[in-house]
C-alpha cells in the first residue's frame, strides 16, 4: 500500500490527506478501495462565499448552497458539479445519516494490516439533478472528514457489501433523475468520522454536513441456563 499524499489549505480541512489507493481481496470477489494522491498546491485562504459555476448552467429558481455552510445530517445542498470539461450540471446532495460498522464487517475480505485497524462507516445519501446535464458514471462528490482532518474518499465496490450497498451514479443520470444509495468510508486507526465535505476546489470552505452517529447495539452473550437436577 503506497502512503497518502499530503495536502495543507487554510479553513476547515486543514491537514488534508488525501488516502492513497487501497484494495481488498475477496476470497471469490474482489472489493476494490480507491482513493487519489496528487501534489501539493500552494496555501490559499479558504473563503465562505458563493461557489464558481464554471461552464455549469444554473436553472432558474434554484439557488446554490454557499461555501463554507454548515449543515445537519437530512438537510440538502445545491451544487454545481462539473465532473469533467465535457460533462456539468446542478446537483442536489443530500446526507441523511451515517452508521459506525465494524472491520469485522469484512470479514470475508483478505485485509492488510493498516486497512484491518481503521474502522468503517456507511453513509446513507440522496442525489437528484436538478440541472440540464447528464453526469451519469461520474463519482458521488462526497467525502468523509476525521477527528485528524483527513479527507477519506469513498469505497467502490466491484461486488455486492450487503452492509452497505453501494450504487454508483447510473450510466444515464439526466435532469430529475434520483439515487438513494451507500457510500463506505474506512477511517484510518485513531480517528472518528466527525462530518461529510462537498469541497470541489481547494481555494474554497468546503460544505460539511454533522450530526449524530448511529452506533448499532452492541450483542449481549446469551446466559446459559442451567440444567435442574431430577
Amino acid at each position: 500500500m503506497r502512503l497518502p499524499n499530503k495536502q495543507r489549505a487554510e479553513g476547515h480541512n486543514v491537514r488534508v490527506i488525501l488516502r492513497a489507493r487501497t484494495s481488498l481481496v475477496l476470497l471469490v470477489a474482489a472489493l476494490v478501495l480507491t482513493g487519489c494522491g496528487g501534489g501539493t498546491p500552494a496555501k490559499v485562504r479558504a473563503k465562505a462565499t458563493d461557489l464558481p459555476t464554471g461552464n455549469v448552467n444554473v436553472p432558474a429558481g434554484v439557488t446554490l448552497t454557499k461555501a463554507g455552510a454548515a449543515l445537519t445530517f437530512g438537510e440538502s445542498a445545491e451544487v454545481a458539479y462539473e465532473p469533467n470539461p465535457q460533462r456539468n450540471t446542478v446537483l442536489q446532495l443530500t446526507v441523511v445519516g451515517v452508521t459506525k460498522g465494524s472491520i469485522a464487517d469484512f470479514s470475508s475480505y483478505v485485509l492488510d494490516d493498516r486497512t484491518r485497524a481503521s474502522t468503517p462507516y456507511y453513509v446513507q445519501v440522496s442525489v437528484k439533478n436538478l440541472g440540464d446535464g447528464d453526469v451519469g458514471q461520474t463519482p458521488i462528490p462526497l467525502w468523509a472528514v476525521d477527528s485528524t482532518n483527513t479527507l477519506i474518499q469513498a469505497s467502490s465496490f466491484t461486488n455486492s457489501f450487503t452492509k452497505c450497498p453501494s450504487l454508483a451514479l447510473p450510466t444515464t443520470f439526466a435532469p430529475n433523475a434520483t439515487l438513494s444509495t451507500c457510500l463506505a468510508y474506512l477511517v484510518p486507526a485513531g480517528g472518528t468520522l466527525t462530518g461529510v465535505s462537498y469541497r470541489p476546489l481547494q481555494a474554497f470552505a468546503p460544505i460539511v454536513w454533522t450530526g449524530a452517529l448511529t452506533v448499532p447495539p452492541t450483542a449481549t452473550p446469551t446466559a446459559k441456563k442451567k440444567k435442574k437436577k431430577a
